[in-house]
């Protein structure tokens, strides 16, 4: 199951260098707009709302500013979605040897190697980026399925819960969290 917020095909690839805008954004631009967008996806008013913003969250994660980048990117994503795992994981690797602070390899890498079970792997992938932006909310809740599957039931609730809090129409979170809840803290009174 791939997770959420985290492309993994040609149809959510990463958008070619001739589709790149002329002009680089500048860092802070970037975060201004990353600001923006976060305090936008607490408040959207509906899912297709929510949906709009956290697209445009994952396509910011994704810029790179780099033309190599972006076709390594490119090229994974389509190895990804053909399901050539291998490839695609020798491809995100070159990426984050290149751009070590590249956040769409990285949370891309944490999904492919969830799907294979190398639950260490990608833990290890889910840590970086949340050092780097501990609001990316796919990763939380990648987090969370991955405690949840080895038995650690806290850890997992509390990474869904700052999921929510990032994103309160993340899917799937809302009943993650409840389960989460009954088993870890019981029915209230």
């Amino acid at each position: 199951m791939p997770l959420p917020g985290v492309p993994t095909g040609p149809s959510e690839a990463r958008p070619s260098a001739e589709a790149a805008p002329a002009r680089p954004r500048l860092p802070k631009d970037k975060r201004t707009q990353l600001e923006g967008l976060f305090a936008a996806l607490k408040v959207a008013p509906d899912d297709r709302s929510s949906k709009m913003i956290a697209d445009r969250l994952d396509q910011l994660f994704s810029e790179s500013g780099s033309p190599s980048v972006d076709l390594l990117m490119a090229r994974a994503g389509a190895a990804a979605e053909a399901k050539a795992f291998d490839l695609a994981l020798q491809i995100f690797d070159q990426v984050i040897e290149i751009e070590p602070d590249d956040l769409g390899a990285r949370s891309k890498r944490a999904t492919i190697l969830y799907m294979r079970d190398d639950y260490g792997g990608a833990l290890a992938d889910i840590r970086e980026v949340l050092a780097r932006e501990p609001r990316q909310y796919a990763m939380l809740y990648g987090l969370a399925l991955i405690m949840r599957e080895l038995g650690d039931d806290k850890r997992a609730l509390e990474a869904v819960r700052k999921a929510r809090e990032v994103n309160p129409r993340l899917d799937g979170a809302e009943e993650m969290e409840s389960q989460l809840s009954l088993k870890v803290e019981g029915r209230g009174i």
